[in-house]
């Protein structure tokens, strides 16, 4: 093969009037396919998505071992991609139990899910927990990254006070610690998220982002022109790439536009902010949140994402699947039949959002593989049985192209989570000798 032009550069941007915006990977970055896919191979990813208020688990483990398990309700929206993914029982965060401090499951455990540390009781700012595995990923992966991480989520925060006997809501608000003081906040309004990723965020506020909006229509009508100059310079397959990838986020702009719209000219999201109450907007909702994170990945902006599907505590309903109550409240379901059978549906329908975020990981291209099959997608609840607050034998799915699949595996009873964890960094290329209350590693599980 000969080489007949230079090789764009890997922060290739399109330019037009002061915006920019970041490629994903095209072909015409490297000298040859061989190359192009060593890239892609050697850029690693993790995805945390986590699901509040535990999980009805009669209905969530299967029964046998191994492979070739029986799908139980819970885990059926991730059937069709059986093969990508193992449930992982005899998982346990003693860290979240009281220890000694009394009620606060709740905060106890969202605070310590990805740090494997008892966090501090406190309602002030004396806030205590660890660095949290995603943030140890990021320090690591955040070096080539314009974002280390993204921290998303459904469920807008509570800002003060305490959220759950005692424990500030800094617990409950987010999974991931910069450090032992210092939680992350995670963002709930898709604007916001947009602009973090591709620029004018920052400086104006709901107001002046609608005046900008009727201003410019588009980021990309503004970046058009470089666009269709990059075009008429590189092969087919990236012309086609590049319509996809500008499509992609053209699409969820217009999105973000409609519903902006729909709530006057100054309006920062507000049906974004509050809980759904509106037949189908959790769902729209999710997905819209779910493609931000894919079109960061896919743009290589950051490498490392959580999503929060709901906080601990959420009393969230969900009508549109027949569920009109509070879910907090309904996960003490006090052994009801009527309240299990609820609580299930709320458990399949955030199961539904991890099968959404694998296919779209799936089906978008990174040269001749896929984003999933460089990435390692943690799934999961910090409690059990929510009816009696059980932090041990946690609801646990590890899901992409660096796990082996299509098996329920049995850990020995009561392993720490975070030996997980520090399978799933070692995987990544992120060598760490402990986390939390690790005591070892899970091996087997990961390729």
């Amino acid at each position: 093969m000969i080489i007949t032009r230079k090789p764009l550069g890997r922060r290739t941007l399109l330019r037009g009037m002061g915006a920019a915006l970041a490629l994903p990977l095209l072909d015409a970055m490297t000298p040859t396919t061989k190359a192009a896919e060593m890239l892609a191979r050697g850029r690693k990813r993790l995805q945390v998505i986590y699901m509040p208020n535990g999980m009805m688990m009669e209905n969530f483990f299967p029964k046998e071992a191994g492979e070739n398990y029986t799908m139980t309700p819970i885990l059926k929206p991730l059937e069709p991609y059986r093969a990508k993914f193992a449930v992982v029982s005899g998982l346990s965060h003693v860290q979240a139990e009281a220890l000694g401090d009394g009620a606060g499951d709740h905060g106890r455990c969202c605070g310590s899910y990805l740090t494997g540390v008892h966090v501090k009781k406190t309602e002030g700012a004396d806030l205590a927990s660890g660095v949290s595995m995603d943030q140890v990923v990021a320090k690591q992966f955040g070096e080539s990254t314009q974002i280390p991480s993204l921290e998303l989520g459904l469920d807008p925060p509570s800002l003060v006070g305490s959220c759950d006997s005692g424990y500030s809501c800094a617990y409950t608000n987010t999974l991931s610690w910069a450090s032992a003081t210092t939680p992350l906040p995670v963002t709930t309004n898709p604007r916001e998220v947009f602009e973090r990723l591709f620029g004018d965020g920052d400086a104006l506020n709901a107001t002046g982002r609608m005046a900008q909006l009727k201003r410019q229509a588009s980021i990309l009508d503004f970046v058009a022109d470089d666009a269709k100059r990059l075009s008429a310079n590189v092969g087919a397959n990236d012309r086609k790439k590049l319509e996809e990838y500008t499509q992609s986020v053209r699409d969820i702009e217009k999105r973000i536009q409609k519903m902006e719209q729909a709530g006057g000219d100054g309006a920062a999201l507000p049906t974004y902010a509050r809980p759904s109450g509106v037949p189908d907007a959790f769902e729209d909702y999710a997905h819209m949140m779910i493609d931000l994170q894919v079109l960061a990945m896919q743009a290589d902006l950051t490498r490392v994402g959580t999503f929060m599907v709901g906080r601990e505590v959420s009393g969230r309903s969900y009508p549109e699947i027949g569920v009109p109550d509070a879910h907090h409240p309904l996960s003490h379901h006090g052994h009801d039949p009527e309240k299990i059978a609820k609580l299930t549906k709320i458990n399949t329908l955030h199961m539904e959002q991890v099968a959404y975020f694998m296919k779209r990981m799936i089906d978008t291209r990174e040269g001749d593989a896929s984003l999933f099959d460089s990435t390692i997608l943690l799934a999961g609840a910090s409690l059990a049985d929510p009816n009696n607050h059980e932090h041990r034998n946690l609801p646990t799915v590890v899901a992409g192209g660096l796990v082996k699949g299509n098996r329920h595996f049995v850990a020995e009873k009561d392993t720490p989570m975070t030996n997980l964890m520090l399978s799933m960094m070692e995987t990544l290329g992120v060598r760490e000798e402990k986390l939390g209350d690790s005591n070892g590693r899970l091996s087997g599980l990961t390729a």
